[in-house]
């Protein structure tokens, strides 16, 4: 995938806009009591697409 150095922000922030939207609980994932953010992590949406989150760049 080529990827131009000006879109990788834009990228991510949808990508974080999107998993802020939707909570553990309604993903069927269990519930911790405290997170920083609100919504999903990266690793619970890596579980749930049933991807390794190895392959996913920092």
């Amino acid at each position: 995938m080529d990827q131009q150095p000006g879109n990788r922000g834009e990228v991510r922030h949808f990508l974080a806009s999107r998993r802020a939207k939707i909570t553990p609980a309604q993903a069927g994932l269990p519930t911790n009591a405290r997170r920083r953010v609100a919504g999903l992590r990266r690793e619970e949406v890596a579980v749930l697409a049933g991807a390794s989150i190895g392959l996913v760049a920092p």
